[in-house]
């Protein structure tokens, strides 16, 4: 970031590249499933980035102050769309079928419909549970560092955090025939 204040445009351009896909997808997820909106969200991140690259701390970690502006970033959203649930969310009706690709191992095809009973299930949380969900689960964050993010105690973040799981294992119940709701999240990191 000392760097990028100066006007290295080779350090910018490392932090793109490191960073760029995991925000796409943190925005994709936060934002309705929209690769649009995230793609405009990611360039506007990146845009903070430079505007405000002076007032980075550097003995905070990087990580947890890009996704803090990114989390503020999806809050700004919300209220600019006034109330959340009013908001028409487009989300992926296809289901596969052995005909359209008779290659796809069962397994890939129940993982695939956990997936998206998983995120579409997700999109009934608040912004808090879905947010702290995705920083853990998908992004590694650890809970003091979540809890930076979203500016709430570290025992607040565990709490949200079990709330989701538990509402979670519980509306996908059907799953844990097959596999552990623990297993199902972790093979869902890697969709």
């Amino acid at each position: 970031m000392q760097l990028i204040v100066s006007g290295d445009s080779i350090a910018f351009t490392q932090l793109y590249q490191r960073y760029s896909q995991r925000l796409l997808y943190y925005f994709y997820r936060m934002l309705g499933n929209s690769n649009e909106k995230a793609q405009d969200f990611l360039q506007d991140v990146f845009i903070k980035l430079i505007d405000k690259a002076s007032t980075f701390d550097p003995s905070r970690r990087f990580s947890t102050w890009i996704f803090c502006i990114a989390h503020n970033m999806c809050k700004n959203e919300y209220r600019r769309m006034a109330i959340r649930k009013d908001v028409k969310i487009e989300s992926y009706t296809e289901q596969l079928s052995d005909n359209e690709n008779p290659f796809l191992e069962v397994h890939e095809i129940y993982m695939e419909q956990f997936t998206k009973s998983l995120f579409d299930e997700l999109e009934n949380f608040d912004e808090i549970h879905k947010t702290a969900f995705l920083l853990h689960y998908r992004e590694g964050f650890s809970m003091k560092d979540i809890g930076q993010i979203l500016e709430i105690s570290e025992g607040t973040v565990k709490s949200r955090l079990f709330y989701t799981r538990k509402r979670l294992s519980e509306r996908l119940i059907k799953y844990k025939k097959c596999y552990t709701l623990n297993l199902l999240l972790q093979l869902a990191e890697e969709i």
